[in-house]
């Protein structure tokens, strides 16, 4: 293990500086963070947002078991997942998704199946969820360790702006339209994986959204929701190739237009939407943006409306 991640309480991280100091590590600014600290090969940076700790370099491992678990989180938990969590070394499949807040790009849905070995290698390999990652080059290189450790054993579907678009008219609920693309991803890991019983993914909706959508095409699984599921390996690596997709995505269309498409929804988003409808119209912002978001009304009221009122799920 290379590199950890995890969430700290205030009072958690006054004490880790603390302990930080009387270890010896060497203290520099840097951005974002309360406090950074160094020792030979390895660093400890503690971020603003969170606040959360990543610990990188050289001893990772035994930072976190020897110093980090006991004296600060007070729980041990780094080489115990087997025993903290078993159900996440049987045989299952996770599935996540990442776009969905964004006003920009695609949706993307991925899955990923995982055993105890894959499991394993995967947790060894620093795989963790990619909401806990800010680097895009760190997504990128996890996401090759997924793939390695996988094995051809995943699936991910990238619905584009224009497709996506077509489909939340169709459906008229973003719901309705994750439970078709959870139903898709599971489908095509049955096709690769028909022995699996068991899909994990987190908790967005009634399960009978994509009950339904599997019945439909005569398949039948275990499903499994829950909130956080993103502490699940498997829901982990998925949420890593999701993402992975999605930065590829934003990317490449931004080159081509040639300008930056930021994640989420801001001034900077609204600025670029309005630059993007200048140059090309309102169908060049159709191709890159979720038209149902309240931005594009904003943009170009006399072509997008304001958003609906949500719908609510029916069976």
């Amino acid at each position: 293990m290379n590199s950890y991640t995890h969430v700290l309480a205030i009072e958690q991280t006054k004490r880790l500086r603390a302990l930080l100091d009387d270890l010896g590590f060497e203290f520099s600014a840097k951005p974002y963070t309360i406090f950074f600290g160094k020792k030979n090969k390895l660093s400890v940076a503690v971020y603003e947002k969170g606040p959360k700790v990543l610990v990188q370099g050289k001893g990772v491992e035994e930072f976190i078991q020897f110093e980090l678990e006991p004296k600060i989180l007070g729980e041990a938990k780094l080489g115990y997942e087997e025993v903290h969590s078993p159900k996440m070394f049987e045989p299952h499949f996770g599935i996540d998704e990442t776009g969905k807040g964004d006003f920009f790009g695609p949706l993307v849905i991925a899955g990923a199946y995982v055993d105890r070995g894959i499991a394993r290698r995967l947790l060894d390999s620093g795989v963790q969820d990619s909401k806990r990652i800010g680097s895009d080059a760190r997504i990128r290189a996890l996401a090759t360790e997924v793939r390695k450790a996988v094995a051809g054993l995943t699936d991910t579907i990238l619905i584009g702006p224009e497709r996506y678009n077509q489909l939340y008219e169709k459906f008229g609920n973003l719901n309705r339209l994750l439970g078709w693309g959870h139903a898709r991803v599971i489908e095509n890991l049955l096709a690769k994986k028909p022995d699996c019983s068991r899909a994990l993914s987190d908790q967005f909706a009634d399960p009978r959204v994509i009950e339904n959508s599997l019945l439909e095409h005569g398949r039948k699984i275990e499903l499994e929701q829950r909130t956080k599921a993103e502490s699940d390996i498997a829901v982990a690596a998925a949420s890593i190739l999701a993402r992975e997709a999605f930065i590829d995505w934003l990317d490449r269309h931004g080159r081509e237009l040639g300008m930056r498409l930021d994640r989420g929804v801001s001034a900077q988003t609204k600025a670029t939407a309005v630059k993007i409808v200048s140059n090309g119209g309102p169908d060049a912002l159709r191709r890159v943006a979720k038209i149902h978001f309240r931005t594009a009304h904003e943009v170009a009221p006399e072509h997008f409306g304001p958003p609906p009122p949500r719908r609510e799920w029916r069976k």
